[in-house]
Parts: structure tokens; sequence; C-alpha cells
């Protein structure tokens, strides 16, 4: 049965998020209303499906599907208790890109073990150079563990790249400073603008909202571009290059939205996929995992969630999907 839209889309990376547990309460994610963090109201903990069984789910789709990569996300995948066993078994299984992104504050301390679990590459969300604005973006003071998280990984061999979300009000007086510390650390950033979800769904994302034009602007006043930019197919990203010949990201949901070509499939911690953020639909697939038959069907259902064009917001949290 052949997985494809109208559009010759398909799914080719999947997102695996892991736990809605989160030891962060980043701005963007949840509301001042939540409780954030390792009591976040939203959890669905109870929910969630044994290491085992949910790694079988990932090795099936796997089989119809062959994911160029599986990221693992959260809330926050290195609370997730059995994350190194996870890894394990898909890896074992024949899947050789198992990447994560994550918030980095145990990276220190698990920078060698996942790097021996075959983890190659890791993005980490740092939203801002400076202590003080971080600790306004992510309501922690966790700026210095983030950092010395980014070390490690470097140090075990682990490629890094940075998620900046850019915030009017907040950190946009952050952009140069990130791609700085970017360059000087020689590792990949993309900027993301900030998306329509959970609680910016139907109040203040226009107030908060920093486009990409913007940030490229900030960018320009001290180091000007050198060449014209490219999205390679199915990536999130738009790339730029400094005169230096440094590469950076823009991740422009709002302002070029990719969704013509998007290739992502979600799968949470309780047995059910997404085909698309701006849906809050799922289809649960925990009791099919050994028929490919009913999975493909499912699969042709996730797959019609997708937006023809352009992303057009939704309820759901980040902290529950992973983004």
């Amino acid at each position: 049965m052949e997985i494809k839209d109208e559009h010759g889309r398909t799914f080719k990376t999947l997102r695996v998020s892991l736990t809605s547990l989160c030891n962060f309460g980043c701005v963007y994610c949840v509301n001042s209303e939540d409780k954030g963090g390792l009591n976040d109201i939203n959890s669905n903990a109870i929910l969630h499906l044994d290491y085992d069984k949910l790694a079988d789910l990932v090795i099936h789709l796997h089989k119809i599907l062959q994911f160029e990569s599986v990221r693992l996300t959260g809330g926050e995948p290195m609370l997730y208790q059995n994350l190194i066993p996870f890894i394990q078994i898909l890896k074992s299984s024949g899947i050789k890109n198992v990447k994560m992104t994550t918030n980095g504050f145990n990276l220190k301390q698990k920078a060698e073990e996942l790097a021996s679990a075959g983890v190659k590459d890791i993005n980490i969300s740092l939203d801002s150079i400076d202590p003080e604005i971080f600790k306004v973006i992510a309501r922690r003071n966790f700026h210095r563990q983030v950092i010395e998280g980014i070390d490690a990984a470097l140090k075990n061999g682990i490629s890094v790249k940075l998620n900046a979300v850019i915030m009017r009000g907040l950190n946009e007086n952050q952009v140069l400073p990130l791609l700085e510390y970017a360059m000087s650390k020689k590792i990949g950033l993309r900027y993301l603008e900030l998306m329509r979800m959970g609680h910016f769904y139907s109040k203040n994302f226009n107030e908060y909202f920093f486009p990409m034009d913007d940030i490229l602007s900030v960018i320009n006043t001290k180091y000007p571009l050198a060449t014209s930019a490219y999205r390679n197919p199915s990536a999130t990203a738009k790339i730029f290059q400094l005169e230096n010949e440094y590469e950076f990201g823009i991740i422009a949901n709002e302002s070029e939205p990719f969704c013509s070509d998007c290739d992502r499939l979600r799968l949470d911690s309780a047995g059910n996929i997404y085909g698309c953020l701006s849906e809050e639909k799922s289809e649960y697939i925990s009791d099919i995992a050994g028929d490919e038959i009913q999975l493909s069907e499912k699969l042709i259902e996730a797959l019609k969630h997708k937006q023809p064009l352009k992303f057009k917001g939704s309820p759901l949290m980040m902290i529950s999907i992973g983004g």
C-alpha cells in the first residue's frame, strides 16, 4: 500500500515524544497559568506505553516507511526513565539515524552515555546567551547547566545544533550574541519564528512575533549575507551564509511556510500518530502495531491531516507533542 498524498508527500522523518514532562517552563511552550516543569498539569505520563512497546511501534512504522531519521523529543526526553534502552532497541533494529532535541539541562551527565548508545546529532534549545534573559524565557535559572551540556556533547563527539525561538520584547537582542556564540563553537544555529500553538494560538501571538526579515535585518547590521538563501527539500530551515562562510538557518513557519513538501510524522508516548501540528486529530496505533495493512491505513489517514500550503495554528501544546 503506497503511503503518499495528492501532493506527493509521504513520511520520512519521525518525531517521537517520549514524555510530556519537562523541567523548564519556557514562555513559548506553557503559559503563565500552567505549572510547567515536572508537575505540569498537561502531563500524560499515566498514559505512557512501556518503553519496549513504544520502541516496537517505531520499528513497525519504520518497516513501512523507511525513515531517514528518528528524532526523540518531549517534553524533555532526558527525563524519560528508559531513554538509553529505548535508543539501543531502535539502533539494534537497524534504525541508523537516531537524533534528539533537548533543553540540555542533563546533558553534562548524559552525553557520554548517549554517544555510546549511538546518538550522533542533538538539537539544544538555547534562547539567550544572557543568563538573565534566559531565566525570563525558560522560567528557570539553568543557563550554566545548558552551556556545560553543550560543551559535554561536543567533547563526546556529538554534533550540536542550537534552536533559538526569537520573541519580540524578550530576546530579539540575543540574535547577534547567539550567532557569535555558535560561530565561536563551530556549531549550527537555527532561529525559529514563534508558532501559533497552545496559548499563542488564540491570543498575544502578534505581540511577540519576530519575523524572519527582522532577524535578518539584525544580523545584517554586523554580518553581511554572502549568497542567496536555499532550503533543501522537505527541510524546515531556510539556510543563509555569511561572508565568513558560516551558515545559519531560520525556521520561518509563518513567513515562509514549508507545508508543501513536509515529510514529518509524530508519535506520542501513548501510541498516537499526528500527521500535522495544525490538526488536533490523531490516529491511535498502539493496538495494531503488528498489522501492516491496518497500520498503513492509519498512516494514510494521518497524511490527510497535513495542510496543503500553510500552517494554520493549533491549540496543541508543544510540551505534549514535541514541536
